[in-house]
Protein backbone atom coordinates (compact mmCIF):
# COMPACT_ATOMS: atom_id res chain seq x y z
CA UNK A 1 0.00 0.00 0.00
CA UNK A 2 1.11 3.21 -0.97
CA UNK A 3 1.80 6.12 1.69
CA UNK A 4 -1.12 8.35 2.11
CA UNK A 5 0.37 12.11 2.22
CA UNK A 6 -2.22 14.21 4.64
CA UNK A 7 -2.45 16.73 7.10
CA UNK A 8 -4.55 14.73 9.34
CA UNK A 9 -1.44 13.60 11.31
CA UNK A 10 -1.14 16.42 12.88
CA UNK A 11 -3.81 16.15 15.09
CA UNK A 12 -2.71 14.21 17.59
CA UNK A 13 -0.11 16.35 18.50
CA UNK A 14 -2.45 19.32 17.60
CA UNK A 15 -5.14 17.85 20.35
CA UNK A 16 -3.43 18.30 23.84
CA UNK A 17 -1.90 21.19 22.62
CA UNK A 18 -5.40 22.50 22.11
CA UNK A 19 -6.42 21.11 25.22
CA UNK A 20 -3.80 22.59 27.64
CA UNK A 21 -5.32 26.27 26.33
CA UNK A 22 -8.63 24.85 27.54
CA UNK A 23 -7.62 23.83 30.58
CA UNK A 24 -5.90 27.53 30.97
CA UNK A 25 -9.19 29.19 29.68
CA UNK A 26 -11.10 27.04 32.41
CA UNK A 27 -9.09 27.66 35.25
CA UNK A 28 -11.66 29.37 37.52
CA UNK A 29 -13.77 25.68 37.19
CA UNK A 30 -11.93 22.99 38.39
CA UNK A 31 -14.64 20.23 37.62
CA UNK A 32 -14.51 21.41 33.62
CA UNK A 33 -10.80 21.18 33.75
CA UNK A 34 -10.28 18.14 35.02
CA UNK A 35 -12.86 17.41 32.09
CA UNK A 36 -11.26 18.72 29.69
CA UNK A 37 -7.77 16.99 30.80
CA UNK A 38 -10.03 13.64 30.20
CA UNK A 39 -11.48 14.43 26.95
CA UNK A 40 -8.69 15.67 25.69
CA UNK A 41 -6.96 12.70 26.51
CA UNK A 42 -9.41 10.05 24.95
CA UNK A 43 -9.36 12.60 21.79
CA UNK A 44 -5.81 12.03 21.10
CA UNK A 45 -5.93 8.20 21.81
CA UNK A 46 -8.82 8.04 19.42
CA UNK A 47 -6.99 10.09 16.67
CA UNK A 48 -3.57 7.21 16.88
CA UNK A 49 -6.43 4.11 16.79
CA UNK A 50 -7.36 6.00 13.64
CA UNK A 51 -4.31 5.40 12.06
CA UNK A 52 -3.42 2.08 13.01
CA UNK A 53 -5.76 -0.34 10.24
CA UNK A 54 -3.96 1.60 8.02
CA UNK A 55 -0.75 0.53 9.00
CA UNK A 56 -1.56 -2.90 9.89
CA UNK A 57 -2.28 -3.29 6.04
CA UNK A 58 0.94 -2.69 5.10
CA UNK A 59 0.47 1.88 4.44
CA UNK A 60 1.69 4.55 5.92
CA UNK A 61 1.04 8.14 6.62
CA UNK A 62 3.28 11.25 5.73
CA UNK A 63 3.05 15.03 6.00
CA UNK A 64 5.71 18.05 5.82
CA UNK A 65 4.38 21.09 6.75
CA UNK A 66 7.35 23.62 6.28
CA UNK A 67 10.85 23.24 5.20
CA UNK A 68 13.68 25.24 6.12
CA UNK A 69 17.00 23.97 4.36
CA UNK A 70 16.87 21.00 1.83
CA UNK A 71 17.00 18.10 4.07
CA UNK A 72 16.07 19.73 7.03
CA UNK A 73 11.93 20.10 7.65
CA UNK A 74 9.28 19.65 10.26
CA UNK A 75 7.42 16.70 8.70
CA UNK A 76 5.82 13.87 10.12
CA UNK A 77 5.42 10.26 9.34
CA UNK A 78 4.00 7.23 11.03
CA UNK A 79 6.12 3.81 11.68
CA UNK A 80 5.23 0.52 13.90
CA UNK A 81 8.10 2.04 16.63
CA UNK A 82 6.19 5.58 16.74
CA UNK A 83 2.59 4.34 16.89
CA UNK A 84 3.53 2.00 19.70
CA UNK A 85 4.47 4.77 21.30
CA UNK A 86 2.25 7.46 20.87
CA UNK A 87 -1.20 4.59 21.75
CA UNK A 88 0.71 3.98 24.85
CA UNK A 89 1.36 7.06 26.06
CA UNK A 90 -1.99 9.02 24.63
CA UNK A 91 -4.38 5.65 26.98
CA UNK A 92 -2.02 6.13 29.90
CA UNK A 93 -2.80 9.68 29.72
CA UNK A 94 -6.54 8.74 30.14
CA UNK A 95 -5.54 7.04 33.10
CA UNK A 96 -3.74 9.21 34.74
CA UNK A 97 -6.36 11.69 33.72
CA UNK A 98 -8.42 10.26 36.36
CA UNK A 99 -5.60 9.30 38.97
CA UNK A 100 -4.48 13.22 38.80
CA UNK A 101 -8.49 14.13 40.12
CA UNK A 102 -8.02 11.78 43.44
CA UNK A 103 -4.21 12.80 43.56
CA UNK A 104 -4.23 16.83 43.67
CA UNK A 105 -7.59 17.08 45.26
CA UNK A 106 -6.82 14.64 47.50
CA UNK A 107 -4.10 17.00 48.95
CA UNK A 108 -5.29 19.33 48.45
CA UNK A 109 -2.47 20.83 46.45
CA UNK A 110 -1.67 24.22 44.31
CA UNK A 111 -1.65 25.64 40.74
CA UNK A 112 -3.57 22.66 39.79
CA UNK A 113 -4.61 24.47 36.34
CA UNK A 114 -0.43 24.71 35.98
CA UNK A 115 -0.53 21.54 36.73
CA UNK A 116 -2.71 19.97 34.60
CA UNK A 117 -1.76 22.58 31.15
CA UNK A 118 1.82 21.42 31.48
CA UNK A 119 0.80 17.73 31.66
CA UNK A 120 -1.30 18.08 28.25
CA UNK A 121 1.72 20.13 26.48
CA UNK A 122 4.14 17.54 27.29
CA UNK A 123 2.26 14.79 26.05
CA UNK A 124 1.55 16.77 23.30
CA UNK A 125 5.35 16.93 22.84
CA UNK A 126 5.28 13.05 23.06
CA UNK A 127 3.25 12.83 20.52
CA UNK A 128 4.49 15.57 18.15
CA UNK A 129 8.36 12.99 18.96
CA UNK A 130 6.38 9.42 17.84
CA UNK A 131 4.96 11.69 14.97
CA UNK A 132 8.56 12.73 13.74
CA UNK A 133 9.98 12.04 10.09
CA UNK A 134 13.25 13.34 10.66
CA UNK A 135 15.98 14.47 13.54
CA UNK A 136 14.60 17.95 13.86
CA UNK A 137 11.37 17.40 14.66
CA UNK A 138 12.05 14.84 16.83
CA UNK A 139 15.30 17.28 18.60
CA UNK A 140 11.74 20.22 18.50
CA UNK A 141 9.78 17.93 20.18
CA UNK A 142 12.09 16.18 22.62
CA UNK A 143 12.64 19.84 24.12
CA UNK A 144 9.23 20.82 24.33
CA UNK A 145 8.82 18.19 26.51
CA UNK A 146 11.68 18.67 28.70
CA UNK A 147 10.80 22.36 29.09
CA UNK A 148 7.18 21.81 29.70
CA UNK A 149 7.69 19.63 32.65
CA UNK A 150 10.17 21.57 34.07
CA UNK A 151 7.46 23.69 36.01
CA UNK A 152 6.07 19.83 36.79
CA UNK A 153 8.89 18.66 38.54
CA UNK A 154 9.26 22.16 40.97
CA UNK A 155 5.57 21.87 41.39
CA UNK A 156 5.66 22.57 45.36
CA UNK A 157 8.15 24.84 45.26
CA UNK A 158 10.02 25.05 48.67
CA UNK A 159 13.77 24.17 48.38
CA UNK A 160 13.53 20.76 47.25
CA UNK A 161 11.38 21.03 44.65
CA UNK A 162 13.69 23.95 43.05
CA UNK A 163 16.73 21.79 43.68
CA UNK A 164 15.16 18.76 42.15
CA UNK A 165 14.33 20.84 39.04
CA UNK A 166 17.62 22.65 38.60
CA UNK A 167 19.31 18.88 38.58
CA UNK A 168 16.44 17.82 35.87
CA UNK A 169 16.78 20.84 33.27
CA UNK A 170 20.33 21.42 33.89
CA UNK A 171 21.38 17.68 33.04
CA UNK A 172 18.35 17.14 30.31
CA UNK A 173 18.98 20.63 28.26
CA UNK A 174 22.75 20.46 28.78
CA UNK A 175 22.97 17.04 27.18
CA UNK A 176 20.81 17.92 24.12
CA UNK A 177 22.42 21.21 23.44
CA UNK A 178 26.16 19.90 24.10
CA UNK A 179 25.78 16.39 22.47
CA UNK A 180 22.38 16.00 20.40
CA UNK A 181 22.82 19.51 18.59
CA UNK A 182 26.69 18.96 17.33
CA UNK A 183 25.27 15.24 16.72
CA UNK A 184 22.73 16.85 14.19
CA UNK A 185 24.89 18.48 12.22
CA UNK A 186 27.85 15.92 11.97
CA UNK A 187 24.43 13.66 10.64
CA UNK A 188 23.59 16.72 8.13
CA UNK A 189 26.79 17.18 6.93
CA UNK A 190 28.01 13.43 6.16
CA UNK A 191 24.43 12.16 4.76
CA UNK A 192 22.86 15.27 3.53
CA UNK A 193 19.34 15.09 5.01
CA UNK A 194 17.84 14.30 8.41
CA UNK A 195 15.19 12.43 7.11
CA UNK A 196 14.94 8.91 8.95
CA UNK A 197 15.15 5.73 6.91
CA UNK A 198 11.52 4.49 8.46
CA UNK A 199 10.80 1.11 7.20
CA UNK A 200 14.42 -0.01 6.49
CA UNK A 201 16.35 -0.61 9.92
CA UNK A 202 19.20 -2.43 7.75
CA UNK A 203 20.36 0.45 5.65
CA UNK A 204 20.15 3.87 7.76
CA UNK A 205 20.80 7.18 5.89
CA UNK A 206 24.46 7.02 6.20
CA UNK A 207 26.50 6.52 2.76
CA UNK A 208 29.00 4.21 2.46
CA UNK A 209 31.74 6.57 2.25
CA UNK A 210 31.12 7.84 5.86
CA UNK A 211 34.49 7.80 7.82
CA UNK A 212 33.77 5.44 10.60
CA UNK A 213 35.64 7.35 12.97
CA UNK A 214 33.72 10.29 12.30
CA UNK A 215 30.31 7.75 12.57
CA UNK A 216 31.04 6.52 15.79
CA UNK A 217 31.66 9.97 16.89
CA UNK A 218 28.47 11.05 15.99
CA UNK A 219 27.04 7.92 17.22
CA UNK A 220 28.41 8.27 20.69
CA UNK A 221 26.69 12.39 20.82
CA UNK A 222 23.04 11.13 19.75
CA UNK A 223 23.10 8.29 22.56
CA UNK A 224 24.23 10.72 25.22
CA UNK A 225 22.36 13.74 24.09
CA UNK A 226 18.92 11.91 24.49
CA UNK A 227 19.80 12.06 28.45
CA UNK A 228 15.91 10.94 29.04
CA UNK A 229 17.09 7.40 28.09
CA UNK A 230 18.95 7.74 31.96
CA UNK A 231 22.28 5.56 30.84
CA UNK A 232 24.91 5.79 33.91
CA UNK A 233 26.34 7.99 34.41
CA UNK A 234 24.20 10.82 33.46
CA UNK A 235 20.87 9.21 34.69
CA UNK A 236 21.34 11.76 38.28
CA UNK A 237 18.03 14.01 36.99
CA UNK A 238 15.76 11.04 37.23
CA UNK A 239 15.89 10.18 40.98
CA UNK A 240 16.32 14.07 41.68
CA UNK A 241 13.14 14.44 39.85
CA UNK A 242 11.13 12.55 42.45
CA UNK A 243 10.20 15.63 44.55
CA UNK A 244 7.44 16.44 42.28
CA UNK A 245 4.12 15.45 42.91
CA UNK A 246 3.41 11.03 42.26
CA UNK A 247 1.61 12.08 38.93
CA UNK A 248 4.20 13.74 37.62
CA UNK A 249 6.58 10.73 38.42
CA UNK A 250 4.03 8.75 36.75
CA UNK A 251 4.48 10.92 34.10
CA UNK A 252 8.23 10.98 33.91
CA UNK A 253 8.49 6.93 34.40
CA UNK A 254 5.86 5.47 32.13
CA UNK A 255 4.30 7.91 30.04
CA UNK A 256 6.24 10.67 28.57
CA UNK A 257 9.88 11.75 29.52
CA UNK A 258 11.77 8.87 29.89
CA UNK A 259 9.97 6.78 27.25
CA UNK A 260 10.41 9.86 25.05
CA UNK A 261 14.13 9.41 25.55
CA UNK A 262 14.24 5.84 24.95
CA UNK A 263 11.88 6.08 21.95
CA UNK A 264 14.43 8.50 20.28
CA UNK A 265 17.85 6.21 21.60
CA UNK A 266 15.96 3.57 19.82
CA UNK A 267 15.17 5.72 16.51
CA UNK A 268 17.88 7.15 16.18
CA UNK A 269 19.59 3.50 16.47
CA UNK A 270 17.54 1.74 13.68
CA UNK A 271 16.14 4.72 11.38
CA UNK A 272 19.83 6.71 11.54
CA UNK A 273 22.62 4.46 11.52
CA UNK A 274 20.55 0.94 10.68
CA UNK A 275 21.48 -2.08 11.96
CA UNK A 276 23.95 -3.42 9.08
CA UNK A 277 26.38 0.28 10.06
CA UNK A 278 25.94 -0.67 14.26
CA UNK A 279 26.79 -4.30 13.64
CA UNK A 280 29.79 -3.60 11.02
CA UNK A 281 31.40 -0.44 13.50
CA UNK A 282 30.57 -2.71 16.54
CA UNK A 283 28.32 -0.15 18.05
CA UNK A 284 25.28 -2.75 18.87
CA UNK A 285 27.90 -4.35 20.99
CA UNK A 286 29.34 -1.38 23.24
CA UNK A 287 26.00 -0.10 23.96
CA UNK A 288 24.41 -3.36 24.95
CA UNK A 289 27.11 -3.89 27.70
CA UNK A 290 27.02 0.37 28.78
CA UNK A 291 23.35 -0.59 28.94
CA UNK A 292 23.82 -3.84 30.81
CA UNK A 293 26.24 -2.29 33.26
CA UNK A 294 23.17 0.68 33.74
CA UNK A 295 20.73 -2.64 34.55
CA UNK A 296 22.80 -4.30 37.06
CA UNK A 297 24.42 -1.03 39.19
CA UNK A 298 20.62 0.75 39.21
CA UNK A 299 19.22 -2.54 40.34
CA UNK A 300 21.69 -3.04 43.32
CA UNK A 301 21.33 1.08 44.21
CA UNK A 302 17.30 0.15 43.82
CA UNK A 303 18.10 -2.51 47.06
CA UNK A 304 19.37 0.05 49.35
CA UNK A 305 16.48 2.48 49.38
CA UNK A 306 14.32 2.88 51.93
CA UNK A 307 11.97 5.82 50.38
CA UNK A 308 9.64 3.89 48.31
CA UNK A 309 9.51 6.40 44.98
CA UNK A 310 13.11 6.42 45.27
CA UNK A 311 13.28 2.69 44.95
CA UNK A 312 10.94 2.90 41.77
CA UNK A 313 13.02 6.19 40.24
CA UNK A 314 15.77 3.62 40.51
CA UNK A 315 14.00 0.12 38.85
CA UNK A 316 13.02 2.85 36.00
CA UNK A 317 16.74 3.80 35.11
CA UNK A 318 17.67 -0.10 35.57
CA UNK A 319 14.17 -0.86 33.31
CA UNK A 320 14.51 1.34 30.74
CA UNK A 321 17.96 -0.17 29.56
CA UNK A 322 15.98 -3.12 29.12
CA UNK A 323 14.91 -1.51 25.83
CA UNK A 324 18.30 -0.04 24.77
CA UNK A 325 19.63 -3.48 25.14
CA UNK A 326 17.04 -5.03 23.07
CA UNK A 327 17.55 -2.90 19.82
CA UNK A 328 21.43 -2.68 20.45
CA UNK A 329 21.91 -6.74 20.21
CA UNK A 330 20.69 -5.84 16.40
CA UNK A 331 18.45 -9.19 16.29
CA UNK A 332 14.90 -9.85 15.34
CA UNK A 333 14.18 -11.25 18.44
CA UNK A 334 16.01 -8.33 20.39
CA UNK A 335 14.46 -5.40 19.26
CA UNK A 336 11.16 -7.12 19.75
CA UNK A 337 11.60 -7.55 23.14
CA UNK A 338 13.37 -3.91 23.58
CA UNK A 339 10.43 -2.46 21.43
CA UNK A 340 7.95 -4.34 22.84
CA UNK A 341 9.42 -3.21 26.93
CA UNK A 342 8.19 0.30 25.90
CA UNK A 343 4.65 -0.61 26.51
CA UNK A 344 4.87 -3.28 29.20
CA UNK A 345 7.11 -1.35 31.56
CA UNK A 346 4.71 1.78 30.85
CA UNK A 347 1.94 -0.15 32.48
CA UNK A 348 3.36 -1.79 34.65
CA UNK A 349 5.73 1.69 36.13
CA UNK A 350 2.69 3.80 36.02
CA UNK A 351 0.74 1.05 38.09
CA UNK A 352 3.54 0.96 40.52
CA UNK A 353 3.83 5.16 40.77
CA UNK A 354 -0.33 5.25 40.89
CA UNK A 355 0.07 2.80 44.37
CA UNK A 356 2.73 5.06 45.71
CA UNK A 357 0.84 7.99 45.05
CA UNK A 358 -2.25 6.58 46.58
CA UNK A 359 -0.36 4.98 49.77
CA UNK A 360 0.72 9.07 50.23
CA UNK A 361 -2.64 10.11 49.89
CA UNK A 362 -4.22 7.36 52.43
CA UNK A 363 -1.58 6.87 54.84
CA UNK A 364 0.98 9.93 54.39
CA UNK A 365 3.45 6.79 54.11
CA UNK A 366 6.48 7.13 51.61
CA UNK A 367 8.94 4.44 53.05
CA UNK A 368 8.67 1.13 52.79
CA UNK A 369 9.33 0.08 56.57
CA UNK A 370 6.59 1.91 57.37
CA UNK A 371 4.30 0.44 55.24
CA UNK A 372 3.71 -2.76 57.51
CA UNK A 373 -0.20 -4.08 57.38
CA UNK A 374 -1.00 -1.69 54.62
CA UNK A 375 -2.42 -4.10 52.64
CA UNK A 376 -5.16 -5.30 54.76
CA UNK A 377 -6.50 -0.98 54.77
CA UNK A 378 -5.88 -0.88 50.84
CA UNK A 379 -5.82 -4.16 49.55
CA UNK A 380 -6.98 -3.79 45.72
CA UNK A 381 -3.95 -0.91 45.85
CA UNK A 382 -1.28 -3.49 47.24
CA UNK A 383 -2.08 -6.33 44.96
CA UNK A 384 -1.90 -4.13 41.73
CA UNK A 385 1.99 -3.16 43.14
CA UNK A 386 2.26 -6.68 43.29
CA UNK A 387 1.01 -7.79 39.80
CA UNK A 388 2.77 -5.16 38.42
CA UNK A 389 6.08 -6.61 40.16
CA UNK A 390 5.66 -9.56 38.91
CA UNK A 391 5.70 -8.06 35.58
CA UNK A 392 8.76 -5.94 36.20
CA UNK A 393 10.72 -8.92 37.49
CA UNK A 394 9.48 -11.13 34.13
CA UNK A 395 6.99 -13.38 35.56
CA UNK A 396 4.48 -15.40 33.27
CA UNK A 397 2.26 -14.86 32.02
CA UNK A 398 2.66 -10.85 33.34
CA UNK A 399 3.97 -8.49 30.10
CA UNK A 400 7.28 -8.67 31.17
CA UNK A 401 8.06 -11.83 30.58
CA UNK A 402 7.66 -11.55 27.23
CA UNK A 403 10.31 -8.38 27.27
CA UNK A 404 12.33 -10.87 28.87
CA UNK A 405 11.68 -14.06 26.56
CA UNK A 406 12.87 -12.15 23.75
CA UNK A 407 15.30 -10.46 25.14
CA UNK A 408 16.82 -14.19 26.23
CA UNK A 409 16.20 -14.99 22.40
CA UNK A 410 17.83 -12.44 21.08
CA UNK A 411 21.43 -12.98 23.41
CA UNK A 412 21.04 -16.76 22.07
CA UNK A 413 20.84 -15.60 18.40
CA UNK A 414 24.38 -13.49 19.06
CA UNK A 415 25.77 -16.40 21.01
CA UNK A 416 26.69 -13.86 24.21
CA UNK A 417 26.24 -15.42 27.81
CA UNK A 418 27.63 -12.46 29.59
CA UNK A 419 23.99 -10.53 28.25
CA UNK A 420 22.15 -13.91 29.01
CA UNK A 421 23.45 -13.68 32.24
CA UNK A 422 22.68 -9.97 32.90
CA UNK A 423 19.08 -10.56 32.13
CA UNK A 424 19.01 -13.54 34.62
CA UNK A 425 20.57 -11.69 37.63
CA UNK A 426 18.56 -8.57 36.83
CA UNK A 427 15.49 -10.49 37.09
CA UNK A 428 16.68 -11.88 40.59
CA UNK A 429 17.58 -8.62 41.67
CA UNK A 430 13.94 -6.82 40.25
CA UNK A 431 12.64 -9.80 42.92
CA UNK A 432 14.77 -8.61 45.74
CA UNK A 433 13.78 -4.91 45.59
CA UNK A 434 10.27 -5.41 44.56
CA UNK A 435 9.07 -8.43 46.92
CA UNK A 436 9.87 -7.08 50.21
CA UNK A 437 7.20 -4.37 49.29
CA UNK A 438 4.35 -6.75 48.74
CA UNK A 439 5.44 -8.83 51.83
CA UNK A 440 5.82 -6.18 54.04
CA UNK A 441 2.19 -4.70 53.46
CA UNK A 442 0.95 -7.83 54.36
CA UNK A 443 3.12 -9.73 57.10
CA UNK A 444 5.00 -6.52 58.39
CA UNK A 445 4.53 -5.33 61.89
CA UNK A 446 2.59 -1.98 61.53
CA UNK A 447 5.30 1.36 62.99
CA UNK A 448 4.28 2.51 66.59
CA UNK A 449 1.37 4.76 66.58
CA UNK A 450 -0.70 2.84 63.48
CA UNK A 451 -4.11 2.13 64.33
CA UNK A 452 -4.52 -1.44 63.43
CA UNK A 453 -8.14 -1.05 63.76
CA UNK A 454 -8.47 1.68 60.68
CA UNK A 455 -9.80 -1.07 58.33
CA UNK A 456 -10.63 -0.54 54.11
CA UNK A 457 -9.71 2.91 53.16
CA UNK A 458 -9.94 2.67 49.59
CA UNK A 459 -13.92 3.14 49.40
CA UNK A 460 -13.41 6.78 49.53
CA UNK A 461 -14.81 9.13 46.36
CA UNK A 462 -11.18 10.41 46.20
CA UNK A 463 -9.25 7.46 46.44
CA UNK A 464 -11.37 5.48 44.41
CA UNK A 465 -10.37 7.83 41.32
CA UNK A 466 -6.80 6.63 42.13
CA UNK A 467 -7.98 3.18 42.69
CA UNK A 468 -9.89 2.35 39.61
CA UNK A 469 -7.31 3.19 37.19
CA UNK A 470 -3.95 1.94 39.04
CA UNK A 471 -6.16 -1.62 39.31
CA UNK A 472 -7.15 -1.20 35.56
CA UNK A 473 -3.45 -0.76 34.34
CA UNK A 474 -2.09 -3.73 36.59
CA UNK A 475 -4.44 -5.96 35.08
CA UNK A 476 -3.57 -4.62 31.53
CA UNK A 477 -0.24 -5.96 32.41
CA UNK A 478 -1.53 -9.20 32.93
CA UNK A 479 -3.77 -9.52 29.92
CA UNK A 480 -0.92 -7.63 27.47
CA UNK A 481 1.67 -11.05 28.81
CA UNK A 482 -1.24 -13.42 27.94
CA UNK A 483 -2.18 -11.52 24.54
CA UNK A 484 0.64 -9.61 23.16
CA UNK A 485 -0.07 -10.74 19.55
CA UNK A 486 -1.46 -7.01 18.65
CA UNK A 487 1.94 -5.22 19.90
CA UNK A 488 3.99 -7.85 17.77
CA UNK A 489 2.31 -7.36 14.90
CA UNK A 490 2.87 -3.42 14.92
CA UNK A 491 6.61 -4.21 15.96
CA UNK A 492 6.85 -6.95 13.19
CA UNK A 493 5.56 -3.76 10.18
CA UNK A 494 9.42 -2.46 10.97
CA UNK A 495 11.11 -5.28 12.14
CA UNK A 496 11.62 -8.05 9.25
CA UNK A 497 12.43 -11.53 10.50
Amino acid sequence: METIITSKIVLTPLIPLVTALLIMASKNKPNLRETWSVCGAVLTFLSVVYFLPRLLGGGSYQYTMFTLYPGVSVKFQLDGLGILFAGTSSFLWIMAGFYCVGYMRGLDEHAQTRFYFCYAVAVGGAMGAAFSANLFTLYLFYEIVSIFTYPLVAHHQDEEGYFGGRKYIVYLMFASKAFLLPAMVLVYVQCGTLDFAIGNVATGIFPHTAAPLLVKMTYILCIFGFAKAALMPIHGWLPAAMVAPTPVSALLHAVVVVKVGVFSVARVMLSVFGVNLLNQLGLGIFTAYLASFTIIVASMIALTQNNLKMRLAYSTVSQLSYIILGVAMLTPNSITGGIIHITNHAFAKITLFFCAGAIFVATHKKNVSDMGGIGWNMPFTMVAFGLASLSMIGVPPVSGFVTKWFLALGTLDIHNTILLTVILVSSLLNAGYFVPVVYTSFFGKRTPGDNPSTGFIEGSPLIMFMVIPLFFTAVASVLFGIYPDLFLKIINLMVVR
